[in-house]
């Protein structure tokens, strides 16, 4: 069995900051914690409690908070991406980390490969309404368009019955079905990650 090291970072993508209770956060943290069943380590980090400016470039001048943050996910060998529904959609904090992400398109290595190139991505998905499987769609996209690749059943998620208003934080315990996708997740998240840093993609 593979035990190179992997480090990971998530994104959680919630509307409000810390300390307010957050089940996007919940989730990614599960995930962070199966991911470490497979000896991978990192971080979490809630974009809410950071200033992340509007804009497509890397760095969009004073105050902005996401070149910080833009280091953690290149040093990471994998990048989870939590979001809750709002409206059918991702949350449009979900939208500005993918339309900072969009920087990468012009940001090479010395042989044209973008530098996420070898990292994975995986996705979180919470609400109140169906939906997860659109939300994880848009999000599948533009992660696979700015570099990341996708596992197989790269995503995880809980939606409650529709028209009611309980949280996934405030269930009495984890959903088998969910835990079963995180755990699968997990697991093939970081054998392609391991696959991918013991074999490059080639040279565009």
């Amino acid at each position: 069995m593979d035990t190179t090291p992997l480090r990971a970072v998530a994104l959680v993508c919630t509307l409000s900051p810390s300390p307010a209770r957050s089940s996007s956060q919940l989730l990614a943290e599960q995930v962070m914690a199966a991911l470490g069943e497979h000896g991978v380590t990192g971080k979490t980090i809630r974009i809410a409690d950071h200033n992340v400016l509007p804009g497509v470039k890397t760095d969009m001048g004073e105050g902005d908070d996401w070149p910080e943050i833009r280091d953690t996910v290149l040093g990471a060998d994998i990048l989870v991406l939590s979001t809750p529904i709002w409206l059918g959609h991702p949350s449009s904090i979900a939208q500005r980390v993918l339309e900072r992400l969009d920087a990468e398109l012009s940001e090479t290595d010395d042989e044209g490969r973008m530098l996420t190139y070898g990292k994975v991505a995986a996705v979180c998905v919470v609400g109140n309404e169906d939906g997860a499987h659109k939300v994880s769609a848009d999000l599948f996209q533009g992660l696979n368009d700015v570099g990341f690749s996708l596992a197989p059943n790269a995503v995880t998620y809980w939606v409650g019955e529709a028209m009611q208003g309980t949280d996934y934080q405030d269930l009495d315990k984890t959903p088998k079905a969910t835990a079963g996708t995180t755990a699968t997740l997990a697991a093939n998240t970081a054998h392609l990650a391991r696959r991918l840093k013991s074999a490059p993609y080639p040279p565009s």
